[in-house]
This record gives structure tokens, sequence and C-alpha cells, in this order.
């Protein structure tokens, strides 16, 4: 990464107001208990896979509703994008190759950290200010072409694969690199996506950026855990419970879900003693090592969640290879549990550097955006134990919420004589996630 460790490492295991032993066993409880309740309250399926079993949602201010669907502010939210695209390719073409160009923090803090907190307090953001996608779009319209129709349909066996390994892509050159915090290297990587998303949409149109592109993916992921929805065009206030039941479960969404989710653990686990006496012991590179073991992180997330999910049952509806795709909707809120816990400092401090460097992209001593001196305030460093807290907070707290979604899933696919027993497999995995991913971002 960008920035040292201290930048997101704070409020490790002895900063706990209690022994990390106590936090991982009240958390499992915790778990544990949810299950338990889940079994005796909650017997009936509270949402299809349209969210809509219970009731669609309240709706929302008619003055928000107005405002969100106007063309006009759909349009400025493009604009938006481009204007920070081509501010981003300013820093990257013109700027400095030192970590004051704000070009890395653009890239490895806003648009990897700070786009999940805004699609999970807003919705799909990317979707709404994607640069690629008006570019597509400009394109099409000068050719007197429909962007949402290419020249062939996107083909329904690829599903989200390719966002899968877009989203790979990204992690190992962060995490497994040599050269993660070269300019030509961070340069090239935004280069190729940039090339391969609108060649994608030119060939499948916007229906390719839905399924392949790996932010657009990623974001409107995170964006079911917002509580805004469109239900028949009104925008409506609802739980998120239910925004998460229209993951549609399409190829590809277990990879999606191992790649976020094997990659944050791996970012905690390479900070570990562990892993830095094994590397400095080891006679074999480190990059070799942490390619490894990146690798290792996400298949084995993956391979563990399919395997409990294809050990649960269904009513002969959903073959049992398809078992895992129906259930990857619950892995999101501990996507998003592991993303705030592991990088919230970094994004507040070193988002914050990024702002006040983003004054100054060339390295002249401007201060074009008045932001210049800005600095971190590092609250957290002051208060490790709350940030400890929180990170056990938003770990049980993910895991709970993923429980419930998954129980909810469930009732609809079990048979009634095996909804309890049909569920367990996917509930020790996810005991194995909940203490095996506090220790991570506890050993750091």
């Amino acid at each position: 990464m960008i920035s040292s460790p201290e930048a997101h490492g704070i409020g490790g295991q002895a900063d706990l107001p209690i022994s990390l032993e106590l936090a991982v066993s009240g958390a499992v409880a915790a778990l544990v208990v949810s299950f338990t309740v889940l079994i005796v309250a909650w017997r009936r399926p509270r949402y299809d896979d349209t969210g809509r079993i219970g009731k669609p949602g309240r709706a929302a201010l008619p003055v928000l509703d107005q405002i969100t669907s106007s063309s006009y502010f759909r349009v400025g939210l493009r604009v938006l994008g481009l204007l920070i695209a081509a501010f981003t390719v300013a820093c990257a073409v013109g700027g400095q190759n030192t970590l004051t160009n704000p070009f890395f923090g653009i890239v490895y803090v806003w648009w990897w950290v700070g786009l999940v907190i805004a699609s999970a307090l807003l919705g799909p953001v990317w979707r709404a200010i994607s640069p690629v996608r008006t570019i597509n779009a400009g394109i099409a319209k000068l050719a007197g072409s429909d962007p949402d129709v290419g020249l062939f349909t996107y083909p329904e066996r690829l599903g989200n694969w390719p966002a899968a390994l877009g989203l790979y892509a990204f992690v190992w050159m962060e995490l497994a690199y040599r050269y993660p915090t070269e300019l030509g290297s961070v340069r090239l990587w935004c280069a190729l996506y940039v090339g391969a998303m609108l060649v994608g949409g030119a060939v499948f149109g916007n229906r390719f950026y839905e399924r392949a592109d790996p932010f657009e993916v990623y974001s409107s992921l995170i964006a079911k855990l917002s509580p805004w929805a469109r239900v028949d065009g009104r925008l409506v206030l609802r739980s998120p419970l239910a925004n998460l039941s229209t993951i549609e479960p399409r190829p590809g969404m277990v990879a999606v879900v191992a790649v976020l989710f094997g990659s944050t653990a791996f970012d905690s686990f390479r900070e570990s003693s562990f892993w830095v006496k094994t590397y400095q012991d080891a006679s074999v590179s480190k990059v070799l090592l942490d390619n490894l073991a990146l690798l290792g992180f996400c298949l084995t997330a993956g391979v563990l969640f399919a395997i409990a999910c294809a050990l649960t049952s269904s009513k002969g509806e959903v073959g049992r290879r398809d078992l895992p795709c129906h259930y990857a909707h619950s892995i999101v809120p501990i996507i998003f549990a592991y993303i705030l816990a592991h990088y919230l400092t970094l994004f507040i401090d070193v988002g914050t550097q990024t702002l006040a460097r983003a004054s100054d992209p060339f390295g002249k001593g401007w201060d074009i955006l008045g932001t210049a001196s800005i600095e971190p305030s590092y609250w957290f460093s002051y208060h490790p134990s709350v940030l400890a807290s929180i990170k056990v907070a938003a770990v049980v707290i993910g895991h709970v919420v993923a429980a419930i979604a998954a129980h909810d899933r469930a009732l609809t696919l079990l048979p009634k004589r095996e909804q309890v027993t049909g569920q367990l497999p996917l509930l020790f995995v996810m005991v194995g996630f909940t203490a095996g991913g506090l220790f991570l971002l506890f050993s750091a």
C-alpha cells in the first residue's frame, strides 16, 4: 500500500479493552445465539429474490425522488465522474513519480475504499459516475447506435467471472506486485482497465458493465447494504436485507466475494509478525510468497464457502452446484465489515492527505483547491481502544447480518425437515470466518 502500516494498523490486540480471546469468544457466541434466535423466531422467508415478500419499502421524500430521477441529476453525476477522471489522468501523466503524487491516493484510497463507503451510504455510486460508461455512451451517440446494445449479446455463462478476474488483478497489484507504488505500473493498470472496459462496452453494450466491470460489480454489491432502492420507478427507503436479497445468483459471483474477502484477510495477514518472520527466514523472495499467499487466501475463502453451501440441500429447484451462487449475497455484509475494520484509518488519514496533495498535483507548490494546508488529525492514533472496539463491532455486526441473510435464503431453498440441520455447514464456516478474521485483524 501507499502508506505505512501505522496508517491502518493501529488498534491492535494490545489496544482491545478486553483480551483477544474474549473478543473472539464473544463474537462467535453472538453469531451462534443469533442463529438460534433466527431458528426460533424467523420461520418463514421474508424476502424473495426481488426483496418483496414483505413490504417494498417506505417512499422517500418526494423532493428526493424528483431530484434523483431527473435527467439533470444524472447528467451532473456523469460530468462529475468525467472531471474526477480527467484530474486523475492529469496527475498520472504530469505528476511526479513519488508518493506525494495524489494519483496513488485517488486510486488506492478514494477509488478502492472510498467507493465502498459511498456505495454503502448512497447506492451504486460507480454506475452513476463511471467515466467509462459515459465515454461509451458518447461514442455510441456519435456513431448513432444504442449504448445499451452492443455488437453481440453478453454470454450469460460468463456472469461475473470477468469482474472477479479484474478485482483479483487490482488486489494483486496492490498487495503482491513488486512495484505497487511505481507511477508507471499503476498508470499502466488503469490504462488497461479503461481500454478493456471501452472495448467490452462497444462489443456487448451496457450489460458488460453490469456484469464485467470490476468496480461497478463491487460498488453495486456493496450498494445493496444501503437503505435506498428504486421500486417500480420510485425511490424508497427499505431494509438492507431486502436489498441484499435482490442480488442475482450469477456464475462467478462466488469468485467475486472470495476475492474481496480473501484479499482483505491477506492484507491483515501480511502485516502479522508471523508472516514477517516467515519471509525474512525464507529462501525464496517475498514477492513469490505474497503471490502464493494471496491466491491461497482467495481460493480458501471461496472453496470453504462453496463446500459449506453445497453440503446443504434444496427442494430440487436448485442443484447443489448452483447453491453457492444463491447464498453468495450473504457474504457481502462480511466483506463490508472487514473493509471498514481494516481500512477505516487508511481512508480517514491517507484520504485526507490525498485531498491536501490534490491541490498541488504536479508538485509545483500550488494550492488550486485550497486544501493544501489540511492535515490528518490521527484521532484514532490517540484513541486506539476506540478503534479496536469499532473493529470488533463491525465484524460481529457484519457476520450477524450475513447469518440473517443466509437464513432467510435457506428457508426458501431447504426442505422443511432440513431447515435447521441444513444450515449448520454454512454456520460453521461463518464461525470460522469470524474467529479467523478477528485474529488476523488484531495480529497485525
